[in-house]
């Protein structure tokens, strides 16, 4: 945030953010706090939607804000040029599994509130897609190839109808794969 930047896929720059703007608290392991009578915890989510994610769990309430790092039913945007990656998506959404139940309320970063069930749905189609496309990557297939092969074909009527097409959403995967 303190340096001027690009979102390179949808060919966007950003100019630092005022020092006033600047967080006052940064971190780049887990954190804890308590705050208005509630625990919360502060879980570092590296290379998720970016490099820099963070999701936070009100222990009390049991909630889960996951923000950018789950898009319920949606295909999600990954931000390669800010060091997000597919499998850290799906590492994020496996690590809020691991620490929910069937009442465990998840606030995505885009899309209605989600529950456990929602998360591994999406964690499903995550890594299904992720996996689809990144073995074409690793045997040479040009992006034309991936696209013609639909990998998002039996997702696309639930999940490819939000910011990211089912091409753009291929695309995306594509692009950040080849370049890591």
């Amino acid at each position: 945030m303190s340096t001027d930047g690009a979102t390179q896929f949808l060919k966007m720059d950003f100019k630092a953010s005022p020092a006033v703007a600047l967080p006052v608290i940064t971190f780049t392991r887990d954190a804890a706090f308590h705050l208005n009578g509630e625990d919360l915890s502060i879980l570092h989510a590296p290379a998720a939607h970016t490099d820099g994610d963070a999701i936070v769990r009100f222990t009390k309430s049991n909630v889960i804000h996951m923000g950018d790092t789950f898009f319920n039913k949606l295909y999600p945007f990954i931000d390669y040029s800010s060091g997000g990656s597919a499998q850290g998506m799906i590492a994020a959404a496996d690590r809020v599994l691991k620490i929910t139940d069937d009442h465990t309320k998840i606030i995505p970063g885009h899309g209605p509130l989600g529950t456990k069930a929602d998360l591994k749905i999406y964690r499903d189609m995550m890594a299904t897609i992720s996996k689809r496309v990144g073995d074409q990557v690793k045997t040479g297939n040009t992006l034309q190839q991936v696209l013609a092969s639909k990998p998002t074909k039996e997702y696309d009527a639930q999940w490819g109808k939000g910011f990211l097409d089912p091409e753009r959403f291929v695309t995306m995967l594509y692009e950040g794969m080849r370049k890591k």
